[in-house]
């Protein structure tokens, strides 16, 4: 082989290797920007399951099955491949016995929420009926395409007990990777992010 040949199979060699090291940093880069999954450590102030009433009120640091995220880390976590599902928990009054092409949610005003997120209603009461445990249920398959580890972030607002319960029923149902941004919109706009007007997703009593 020629003495040329040998250099430019060597230089050839060399930027693969120097891509494949550039390739390992930025993989360990965002592996460390990835919030690590908490062990929550139950406190008097946790209800022994979930909370059964009073939501809006002072909440615990963690949450078990889940990790606690603030808002340099969702911003993170937003940035990543996959990206999380957003998905806010804030309660609206319901309409009973809704029919057949009714809206069953009444805002009382408009809603602003994380740019991209997703509204699902009421499903951080402590207790839900079987229409709602199904619209909880449906719309979690729908949102991941029925892929348990893809991660899912639930908020409310800041003490809001309605985001903790979401935590631990979607960890309940099997997925794996669950995060809990405890201060909510309240957090995200004080740090002066921007905030977009979001929409109940509809409830189909005809599921």
């Amino acid at each position: 082989m020629k003495l040329l040949d040998k250099f430019i199979l060597t230089s050839i060699f060399t930027c693969i290797l120097v891509l494949i090291a550039s390739c390992d940093k930025q993989e360990n880069a965002l592996a460390e920007k990835k919030p690590e999954k908490q062990s929550c450590v139950r406190t008097t102030e946790m209800p022994e399951k979930l909370r059964m009433g009073n939501y809006r009120a002072p909440t615990p640091d963690c949450v078990p099955d889940a990790t606690t995220i603030n808002t340099q880390e969702l911003e993170s976590l937003i940035s990543q491949s996959p990206a999380p599902v957003l998905i806010d928990v804030l309660s609206v009054m319901a309409r009973p016995n809704v029919e057949f092409g009714e809206s069953k949610w009444l805002p009382n005003k408009d809603r602003l929420s994380l740019p991209g997120s997703i509204w699902l209603p009421n499903i951080g009461y402590g207790y839900l009926d079987d229409e709602m445990q199904h619209y909880f249920k449906s719309q979690l398959h729908a949102l991941t395409e029925g892929d348990l580890a893809k991660p899912l972030v639930f908020f409310c607002i800041a003490d809001c007990w309605m985001s903790w319960n979401s935590v631990l029923r979607a960890s309940a149902h099997g997925y794996e990777n669950v995060y809990w941004y405890k201060n909510g919109t309240d957090g995200w706009a004080e740090s002066g992010l921007p905030v977009e007007k979001i929409v109940p997703i509809p409830f189909d009593v005809k599921e």
